[in-house]
């Protein structure tokens, strides 16, 4: 059973909660979005996402739409247009590239700062990914270089990933659910998937 599936107990029959899915190219959004699918409706292969893609799947009485946009720097203004009608983020990072762990926080600090975000009280997930990676980053560390201690307006949470075999996923779906923030929002879980990851 998918993660998706677990979620129906939160979500009921009347809940709809759009989750914006963001982070730089290879982070490993598309593999961990892959992840949170029903078993059945998982892809075994997982390509770059270039541009922009849009997928929709069903659990139960729940149906998914994931906008798959590129985390490509000439794509990644894309992410703003969806801002709106996010109600919870889950921004992914590769724990294995340092030398771009400068470029996430700056995208982090636009978001931040970005009038469709800056004044709600949207919760942030964040997965720490590719700890499969020798020498990847813990996530204490990757919440300090990404100064997520600066972030005292919103919930946020952050979780050591293993996409690849789903490690720790569950964990951040289990904030999710739990934040406030989403409780009372309601039949469709759509997320909007940005950069993509492999």
């Amino acid at each position: 059973m998918g993660l998706f599936d677990r979620l129906i107990g939160w979500l009921g029959l009347k809940k709809e909660v759009n989750i914006l899915c963001l982070g730089l190219d290879n982070s490993g959004k598309t593999t961990i979005i892959n992840k949170l699918k029903p078993n059945n409706a998982q892809t075994q292969d997982i390509v770059p996402t270039i541009g922009f893609s849009i997928e929709k799947f069903k659990t139960s009485s729940l149906s998914f739409t994931v906008f798959d946009m590129s985390g490509q720097g000439r794509y990644r203004n894309l992410w703003e247009h969806y801002y709106k009608e996010g109600q919870a983020i889950i921004f992914v990072i590769d724990s294995a590239d340092k030398l771009r762990m400068v470029v996430a926080k700056e995208e982090l600090d636009t978001l931040l700062n970005h009038p469709d975000i800056k004044h709600r009280r949207i919760p942030i997930l964040f997965f720490a990914n590719k700890m499969d990676v020798r020498d990847a980053l813990s996530s204490v560390k990757v919440s300090q270089l990404l100064c997520l201690d600066n972030i005292k307006d919103k919930p946020w949470h952050i979780c050591a990933t293993d996409a690849l075999r789903g490690d720790g996923l569950q964990e951040g779906v289990d904030w999710l659910q739990g934040t406030e923030s989403v409780q009372y929002r309601g039949v469709k879980l759509n997320l909007v998937h940005g950069p993509h990851a492999t």
